[in-house]
């Protein structure tokens, strides 16, 4: 049996869609990050009694908000979604018959196909994404305030199949989720002790574009793709600057 876990905030334009997704799990249960929006009333206008809706604070962790799902869960295997995501038909039947059967694995990688304004993202950065997002409760917990992990105790395996991913609808969105993704990255790096040189600031981004325009291919995405590689050029140009500023603080 399966239990998903899903982490919202102000989520109503998106919510509906990620959980009818995962109608066929055992038990859905969402964390809420105290939605301003109507994403709880939606979820409660479903009267669906497989969905359980705890409230809780992000507090700029999102290992902690995970892992704080995962304790509220009952069953063997759990499934991680965001909200912005959507199980496939065929993802659905391949975790159906990988943890209905004896399994060697403790944990699963899973694909994800990033859709962006209408196009699927096949190159750059965010064209070849797995992530561990569906293990056996009690094997391991999730790590790193953003861009978080979750590390599994055992042995993981692959699936074929992919979560499908409508990142940043908006342009003015995705500057907002890198403005707050990168605040929580540097505050984390200015904890752990790491330092930043004007050097770093100044190439990495640079590098990062290189990468992943061109040789990864991301030009063959086509103006999604050349604004994705941009905006997380930018994204790693701005972490390394606030830790600078964080540093210089001190």
């Amino acid at each position: 049996m399966i239990s998903a876990v899903v982490l919202t905030r102000n989520e109503e334009n998106s919510i509906i869609d990620c959980l009818e997704s995962m109608g066929w799990c055992d038990e859905i249960i969402v964390v809420d990050d105290f939605s301003q929006d109507r994403t709880i009333e939606i979820i409660g206008g479903l009267r669906n009694k497989k969905i359980s809706v705890f409230k809780r604070a992000l507090n700029k962790d999102y290992s902690k908000q995970r892992n704080f799902g995962l304790s509220k869960t009952s069953y063997e295997w759990i499934l991680f979604v965001d909200a912005d995501e959507r199980v496939s038909p065929f993802l659905r039947d391949e975790i159906l018959k990988a943890t209905s059967t004896r399994s060697k694995y403790d944990g699963y990688l899973i694909r994800r196909r990033d859709i962006l304004w209408g196009k699927e993202l096949r190159y750059g950065e965010l064209g070849d994404v797995k992530l561990l997002r569906l293990a056996k409760k009690g094997k391991g917990e999730w790590s790193g305030r953003v861009h978080e992990e979750w590390e599994i105790r055992g042995a993981v395996g692959q699936l074929n199949s992919s979560l499908i991913h409508y990142p940043h609808q908006t342009i003015t969105e995705f500057l907002r989720e890198i403005n707050f993704y990168t605040d929580i990255r540097a505050k984390e790096l200015f904890d752990n002790g790491t330092r930043v040189s004007w050097l770093s600031i100044l190439l990495y981004p640079k590098a990062k574009f290189i990468l992943n325009y061109f040789l990864r291919l991301g030009f063959l995405d086509g103006i999604q793709g050349l604004i994705v590689v941009i905006f997380m050029s930018f994204h790693s140009f701005l972490v390394r600057s606030k830790l600078w500023k964080l540093r210089q603080g001190r």
